[in-house]
Formats: structure tokens, sequence, C-alpha cells
């Protein structure tokens, strides 16, 4: 079999994204070589292709993967060769059949977790769990609002929102969206434009509007979000599907009614090897109560990842999106 990474040596459109063979790599002193068996596709895969988010040239791509260790460097002590793992996060570069990576962005795989669903839920529900935990601290009963409910992200913060009791209003881009957005536990699945959006949430709260926004839509929600969030609420900024938000002025927050924004990262949230324990122990223990389920809506070789990216950029999917090698 000949080992390949699919990379960028120019930013741009999908048409940009190149096969390279490769030769496998002995890890050194802290790495583990990975035999990958699951990449996971995400929205920042976009952002890194097209030049959103700056990369040194030639680039790999892709932030999530699973797949069995090969072999491990010196020093190594936590995972052994034969171990399934999966990761999110470091360098992109995962768009490849084989890695080898810092073994300190390796978490153990449960029996009741599979390859293809770590590399679904690696990324997007570590940040789920990041964004509703430690970020947002959503506590139950509260109101919130998901923007694109039924996505990758969204979808899964529908269900994990709704497992901790918060009262759910989602918004996806079509009516047969919202209505998977309902299937998954929202009290409340919209579809309409977003002009309309804030008045039909604070109609849905009493006038009172949501504690917590979720937006990873950027650019055509933050209006909405803006005007849906309650006095004292926070916005919550995670992506930049629709573009990045433009800059804000800091009297619109006030007259919002002293409302808190904020822009995470996963990185800030799972800068240590015990943070990104932490992080999947919480969603595989939400995955293996059935609290949350992880829907793969599309399936692609890894060879045709430019396709992938187009039909996510073009809202042609939902659901999660992995690459097989």
């Amino acid at each position: 079999m000949t080992d390949y990474r699919m990379l960028i040596r120019q930013t741009g459109g999908p048409e940009r994204i190149e096969r390279e063979t490769i030769t496998p790599t002995d890890p050194g002193k802290g790495q583990a070589r990975i035999r990958q068996t699951a990449i996971g596709l995400n929205f920042i895969d976009i952002y890194h292709r097209s030049g959103l988010y700056p990369l040194d040239l030639p680039a790999g791509l892709g932030g999530e993967a699973a797949g069995i260790v090969e072999a491990i460097g010196a020093g190594v002590d936590d995972i052994r060769v034969g171990d399934r793992v999966a990761y999110a996060g470091g360098p992109p570069g995962a768009y490849a059949s084989v890695r080898t990576l810092d073994a300190g962005l390796l978490v153990p795989l449960p029996d009741a977790i599979s390859d293809e669903t770590a590399a679904a839920a690696m990324l997007k529900g570590g940040t789920a769990a990041y964004l509703v935990g430690p970020c947002a601290r959503v506590e139950p009963g509260q109101a919130v609002l998901v923007h694109a409910a039924a996505g990758g992200v969204g979808s899964i913060l529908v269900q994990w929102l709704a497992a901790i009791g918060a009262r759910v209003i989602a918004h996806a881009g079509t009516p047969e969206k919202a209505a998977h957005a309902e299937a998954l536990g929202a009290a409340h699945a919209l579809s309409g434009p977003m002009d309309d959006l804030a008045d039909t949430v604070r109609t849905l709260t009493g006038g009172a509007g949501v504690a917590t926004v979720f937006d990873g839509i950027g650019k055509a929600s933050w209006a909405a979000s803006l005007g849906a969030v309650a006095r004292r609420g926070l916005i919550v900024s995670y992506g930049n599907a629709s573009g990045a938000v433009p800059p804000v002025e800091m009297l619109a927050l006030m007259r919002a009614g002293s409302i808190f924004v904020t822009r995470p990262t996963m990185a800030d949230y799972a800068s240590t090897a015990a943070e990104r324990r932490a992080l999947a122990a919480s969603l595989f223990d939400k995955i293996a109560t059935n609290a949350v389920k992880i829907r793969i809506g599309q399936r692609f070789p890894l060879a045709d990842a430019a396709d992938a990216q187009r039909a996510m950029a073009a809202r042609q999917t939902t659901g999660s999106t992995i690459l097989l090698p």
C-alpha cells in the first residue's frame, strides 16, 4: 500500500488540495506513529485551505483522526503499539494514511467507541464539551440558542444541552434540518431568515432573550445573535462558516444589555494532556450513555478531500463527515 497525505502548496479553493506520496517516519522522543483508519472533516480545515487562518506553506490539513498505534518513541509510557487511539488538535496534517505526532495528543479509545465515531466526534464533540462546560457553564433550565443546529458541532450541542436540562432553541438553514434538530432534543426548531430570528427568540422567551448563544456561523448571524441574547448574557462565537464577524463596537455590547462575548478555541481549553483526556472522557461518557448520538452523514475517500470540503462549504452535509484512507 502506498501511503499518502493531502496538502496545500497555495491557499485558495478546494482545487488547491493535492495528493502527495509519503514514507512513514520513525517516531522520535515523546512521539507515536498512527496508522489512521478514519479522519474527521471540519470547517477549520476550510479556513486553513482558504487562508482565513494562515499556515506556513506547504501545509497539511485536518485536525482529528483515529487509528492504531504502529510505533512509539522513547519516553512514551502511557500508550502501547496496537492501542486504538484518537486525537483532536495539534498541527494540521490529519489528512493522511499514516502520521507521526506528539503522543501527548492521543487519547485511548474505549471499546464502546468505534474508530469512525471517534474521528467524527473528537473535535466537534470536544468542542461541545468545552463550550457547554468550562466556557459557557450552562445550567439546567437556561434558554440557549444554537445556530447551525443540524451541523457537526451544532447537532452535538443540541443533544448535550438538552441532556443537561437546558431549553434549546435551534436554528438551521432549512425546514428539514430544523426537523432534524428537533428530533435531537431542541425545544424549538426554527429555519426562518436571520432577519426575523431575534424577534422570534424574544417571543419564545417572553421578551427576555437567551442566556447563551452558540454561534458557529459568524458574519451572517452576528446581528441575530446580538438581538437574541439576554441582558448580561453571553455570545459564544466559535466559528466563521459565513465569514469572520465584523469589528465589534464595545458600545454595541452595552446597548444590547451589557452582554459578554467570547471567541474561544479548543487549544485554550485542552492545552494539556490532562485537559484533553478529561474532555474526551466527558464526551465518551455522553456517547456511551446515548445522551449524545454521533451521526455520520457522509463518508468520502481521503483522496476526495476536495469534494468533501466543497459539500461542507455548500451546506450540503448534515451531522459529521469523515474521510477514509
